[in-house]
């Protein structure tokens, strides 16, 4: 899930949610992503990286390899819309220049593609983290 804008207070919420049904969750979550062993066995992930505020595109965005010609591009596009005829929240500027950079892929859009097309690499520290995390989780 996403951390949004206050990491403390998604994860209270999933202590919450957690507590409800019995399941004692820890007070913070894990950097390398919380695993809580039992029936059912729970994992958690806090985009982007368990340590700060932010969202899935937030991850995503730095999978964009640093030499990529058009991620300023798109970064440019966005900015340069005029505030009045943005549609979207400040908080989803990101967002809207990730999707932007998206929609010059061969597949527009879809972030799965971008990585099975090795437009966004999969090959860093987060991304290492996350996929340690996946195999810890699901064996």
């Amino acid at each position: 899930m996403d951390a949004n804008s206050d990491l403390q207070s998604r994860w209270d919420e999933v202590i919450d949610r957690l507590e409800e049904v019995g399941i004692q969750p820890p007070n913070n979550p894990d950097p390398t992503g919380t695993i809580i062993s039992g029936t059912p066995r729970i994992g958690i992930w806090l985009m982007p990286n368990n340590r700060s505020t932010g969202e899935l595109e937030d991850f995503v965005q730095k999978m964009i390899p640093v030499e990529d010609p058009v991620w300023p591009m798109s970064e440019e596009y966005i900015q340069g819309i005029p505030n009045p005829d943005r549609k979207f929240r400040d908080s989803k500027i990101l967002k809207a220049k990730l999707y932007a950079w998206l929609a010059t892929r061969k597949n527009p859009g879809r972030m799965g593609a971008a990585i099975g097309a090795r437009d966004l690499l999969a090959d860093n520290e987060l991304n290492r983290t996350f996929s340690a995390w996946l195999r810890r989780l699901f064996g």
